[in-house]
């Protein structure tokens, strides 16, 4: 395929991505988070994991580790914020601070450089959210934003183990860990709320609810992944990356269309600041390029001048 055309597919992934959010709250309608995230992984390990070979080069902890952290901390996470009141939008649009913790983590571990543009990005992203909480009245929504940004940094984590142990086969790895991810949701979910929330799942289950957990699982996670891991591959990270940006601006669009989901202008502008500080900072090298050619331009005109 085109370069053009890969990266309309990757524009498409992240549009699913942003949308996946209005599916989980289909799914909420009828089924716990501790359920919906349970029957996700479930869905992505069988029956996969007994057609699919375990990946060779990547240690068995590390899947396990990934599966821990992708399940329980990022999808479980979001998806109870998303059971105590906080809109699909608004998950959507903090859940892209991982961007911000990963250049962070990667920062702080892999010796990766943050520029003077990263930190412009991340001030005013920052700033938007502090723009939503101040401009919330409601409780749900504000613990609801901590829970997110707490799956955020679990997201960028994910990153990090993506990172170091650079799997050669991502569906493999995903369908794996998704087996590793399955006990840990299950003891979390004995643990909070006993055998009962899942003696239940048959009963709760609904076409819309079944349609939320296959789409989750085969759809969001497996074949999203699948073609995002393989455009990383292909491109530079600085031509793929920036297409993230649309998975907020779907989430707020589907969010509006399918759910009836509006902000108020307060949230709007928030929102859009939000979105201005992941522009900046996902097309950093973009924006020191021009400033960089800018300033040269200008001493040369200041020699010449001379």
């Amino acid at each position: 395929m085109s370069k053009k055309i890969d990266l309309f597919v990757g524009f498409l992934v992240t549009v699913l991505w942003g949308g996946n959010f209005a599916i989980i709250d289909l799914g909420l309608r009828d089924l716990d988070p501790f359920a919906l995230t349970l029957m996700r992984f479930v869905f992505c390990a069988f029956p996969l994991v007994f057609f699919i070979r375990r990946p060779k080069d990547v240690p068995l902890k590390n899947i396990a580790l990934y599966g821990c952290v992708f399940g329980v901390g990022l999808w479980w996470i979001v998806n109870y914020a998303m059971y105590k009141g906080l809109s699909a939008g608004l998950s959507s649009v903090f859940l892209q601070f991982s961007a911000f913790f990963t250049i962070l983590f990667s920062c702080l571990f892999m010796g990766e450089k943050i520029n003077k543009v990263h930190f412009l990005g991340i001030i005013l992203a920052s700033f938007g959210l502090l723009m939503i909480i101040a401009f919330s009245d409601d409780t749900s929504t504000i613990n609801g934003i901590i829970l997110v940004m707490v799956a955020a940094v679990a997201w960028a984590i994910c990153n990090i183990i993506i990172k170091f142990t650079k799997p050669a086969d991502m569906v493999a790895f995903i369908v794996w860990s998704s087996l590793f991810a399955v006990p840990a949701i299950l003891i979390m979910t004995v643990c909070f709320k006993g055998w009962g929330a899942i003696t239940t799942i048959p009963a709760s289950l609904t076409i819309s609810s079944a349609f939320s957990v296959l789409f989750q699982a085969y759809i969001t996670t497996i074949m999203g992944y699948m073609i995002w891991n393989n455009l990383m591959k292909k491109y530079p990270a600085t031509q793929v990356a920036p297409l993230s940006l649309f998975v907020p601006i779907s989430g707020v669009i589907t969010s509006y269309l399918f759910l009836d989901e509006k902000l108020s202008s307060a949230q709007t502008l928030s929102v859009g600041v939000v979105i201005l500080g992941i522009l900046i900072f996902l097309n950093s090298g973009a924006f020191l390029k021009f400033f960089n050619s800018k300033s040269q331009h200008i001493k040369i005109k200041n020699k010449t001048e001379q």
